[in-house]
């Protein structure tokens, strides 16, 4: 992997994690474009993955710490907060656990897949266009089934943040609520994946990548990881999500098409 392919797919990483494109589905269509083995470097993909959480631990820092410094004082608030986000992930982990190879089988370079798979991201987001806005805060069953559209997200072409956001919207929830929760409950399960996946020794020697790359695609995931994490905040404030529903579905006709 050179260093400008590992900027490249740490933009694409950056960007797409957060926007409600699928990062997956990019990721996939990125390495089709550059001529890459999309098996070859578990280790880059744990490296930007650990990049944009970072980012989110940035721009949600002080959520974090006030939910964190909550539930040590005791704050029945925090604490319910937090015993969502931990509902939230069951379903993901199920499917990480009991599925995991069947998970990683839809990675194999399926650009048609990817497209349907975007087509159903971009409805998913028009939806949200044409429903009212709510006011609801989060309850349990909430966080099971925005659980259950983050799960759907192991497919390549279906975005996490947009199926999770999507999902929240269309039940009633507040619009910066369901960003937030979106993007807090996603911490702890790609926390998990890449520390498994470092202890289970699935990953590439880092000499087979390179050092240069994976320190350049980190950086770049990083940085575009923060603006788009900013600009998502505002965008669903503004019920903007229908210009990405557009993109998707040009992006996924396309791959189809090339497909």
């Amino acid at each position: 992997m050179s260093i400008l392919e590992s900027i490249i797919l740490g933009i694409i990483q950056g960007l797409t994690e957060f926007l409600p494109v699928s990062s997956s589905g990019h990721l996939e269509l990125g390495h089709a474009v550059l001529g890459m083995d999309n098996k070859e470097n578990l280790l880059f993909a744990t490296v930007v993955h650990g990049a944009t959480v970072l980012s989110t631990l940035v721009v949600f820092r002080k959520d974090i710490i006030q939910l964190i410094t909550g539930i040590f004082a005791g704050n029945k608030e925090s604490i319910r907060y937090a015993l969502l986000i931990m509902l939230s992930c069951v379903p993901v982990f199920v499917v990480g656990i009991f599925f995991k190879d069947k998970v990683e089988s839809l990675y194999a370079g399926n650009i048609a897949m990817v497209g349907f798979m975007l087509l159903i991201t971009a409805l998913l987001l028009s939806l949200t266009h044409f429903s009212k806005s709510g006011k609801k805060s989060i309850g349990g069953w909430n966080a099971v089934i925005i659980g259950i559209a983050q799960t759907l997200a192991v497919v390549p072409g279906i975005s996490r943040s947009g199926a999770t956001i999507a999902t929240s919207l269309l039940m009633g929830n507040d619009k910066k609520e369901a960003t937030r929760f979106s993007f807090l409950m996603v911490l702890i399960p790609i926390i998990g994946a890449n520390f498994l996946q470092l202890l289970s020794g699935e990953v590439t020697q880092a000499d087979q990548i390179g050092t240069l790359p994976l320190v350049a695609g980190f950086i770049s995931a990083f940085v575009f990881g923060l603006l788009a994490c900013s600009w998502m905040l505002r965008i669903v404030q503004r019920g903007k999500l229908i210009y990405f529903a557009l993109y998707c579905f040009i992006i996924g006709a396309f791959a189809i098409f090339a497909g």
